[in-house]
């Protein structure tokens, strides 16, 4: 048996032991050892069950490291049971490959697609939020954290990655080939009929704020009358940006709260010289709006600036950091949550509801796209109606 196995099994099989020790590390209350004990005695009871009765001699590694993937699982789709390499990987303090396929996944089941970026490879093949990557150069997902999977999504440019696709019918998977490429741009402006624009935000960088103020001062200056900003499939960027970004539309009041367990509330307010943009406005967004365009949604839905129209988004409004473990392992776990602006809930794996809803189409591999975009369609008849009402 080899010492992480000896250092498991004694960790499982001394609750309070294990409990001390993780309270400790995670800052618990005294409360949990109590509510916990019992689980970790079942715990106990299977492993020993297991060891004994299987019908075959169990590898002790791949058994507990099984359990700890699961109790990571368990958490939520962010947090995560990291090996040796995968922990090197994080702490490497590098920067990551230059280029990738334009996707954002998060963990259920397999890799699931939250974003895909607009004229990205991944968008060009055709792939779409709620896809599922099966595979990545043919090494399976059903064990991989969403942070390996991202690492292993980028690349050199010009390198290219097949991944195994699933939409709909997990019997017929597909298979697509992906040249990386270095991301596009992230904010792009289209003149839509009767005076509006639509502001399309492809992902949230530190520009995007000082961006999209350039925008609507040439909107104005055009004498457009609103804009629909599309966040659809917009996952890409930190909380931070779409922060910075919302401080443009809010001149007083909450931006954005995010808590942890232990912390208090940190509450981030408008700013004197803040709320800047005055012209109406509408969010259009979907599943795959996530990150900092949901803490950017929340924030001008929040305060009545901004109405939602599409679906519900993806609930990933968090922040992580690593544990270390034993042996080298880690965890990757959620540590802070972004909540609405008036605190009554988190955002984060709960998402925001529209105030309009509309469908957004999902296409088949052999479907046709729709000639016409009726969420947009939609989302501008609200901000016309919005500016009449003004």
């Amino acid at each position: 048996m080899s010492s992480k196995s000896r250092w498991l099994v004694f960790l499982v099989s001394t609750p309070l032991v294990a409990l001390v020790a993780i309270g400790g590390l995670l800052g618990a209350s005294p409360e949990v050892p109590q509510q916990s004990f019992p689980h970790l005695r079942m715990f106990q009871d299977v492993l020993g069950l297991v060891m004994e009765n299987y019908v075959e001699p169990v590898d002790v590694d791949r058994v507990m490291e099984g359990a700890m993937r699961g109790l990571a699982d368990g958490l939520d789709p962010s947090s995560a049971y990291l090996t040796p390499d995968e922990v090197r990987a994080v702490e490497s303090g590098g920067p990551p490959p230059g280029a990738d396929v334009g996707l954002v996944v998060t963990r259920q089941f397999y890799l699931r697609v939250v974003g895909v970026r607009d004229g990205s490879p991944a968008a060009r093949a055709g792939l779409q939020t709620g896809d599922y990557v099966r595979m990545i150069d043919g090494k399976p997902t059903r064990d991989m954290s969403a942070v390996t999977g991202t690492r292993l999504l980028r690349g050199a440019p010009g390198s290219k990655v097949s991944l195994t696709i699933i939409r709909g019918n997990p019997a017929d998977p597909h298979v697509i080939d992906l040249v990386r490429a270095a991301s596009t741009s992230t904010v792009s402006l289209e003149p839509l009929s009767g005076g509006v624009a639509r502001l399309r935000i492809v992902s949230f960088s530190p520009t995007s704020a000082k961006t999209l103020q350039g925008f609507f001062d040439q909107m104005q200056k055009q004498q457009m009358t609103g804009a629909v900003i599309d966040l659809r499939g917009t996952a890409d960027g930190a909380p931070e940006d779409g922060i910075a970004a919302a401080r443009l539309f809010l001149k007083s009041g909450t931006v954005a709260i995010h808590a942890g367990r232990a912390t208090e509330k940190v509450v981030v307010s408008a700013n004197p010289g803040d709320g800047v943009v005055t012209m109406p406005v509408v969010l259009l967004v979907s599943n795959g709006t996530a990150n900092a365009a949901e803490v950017f949604a929340a924030a001008l839905s929040g305060n009545n600036r901004a109405e939602l129209v599409g679906e519900p988004t993806a609930g990933i409004a968090a922040r992580q950091r690593l544990v270390r473990l034993p042996e080298n392992y880690g965890l990757w776990m959620t540590y802070e949550r972004y909540l609405t602006v008036d605190g009554a809930g988190p955002i984060h794996e709960r998402g925001l509801r529209p105030t309009v809803g509309v469908e957004i189409p999902v296409v088949g591999f052999d479907e046709v796209p729709p000639t016409t975009d009726e969420p947009l369609a939609k989302a501008a008849e609200r901000l016309k109606k919005k500016g009449s009402d003004l």
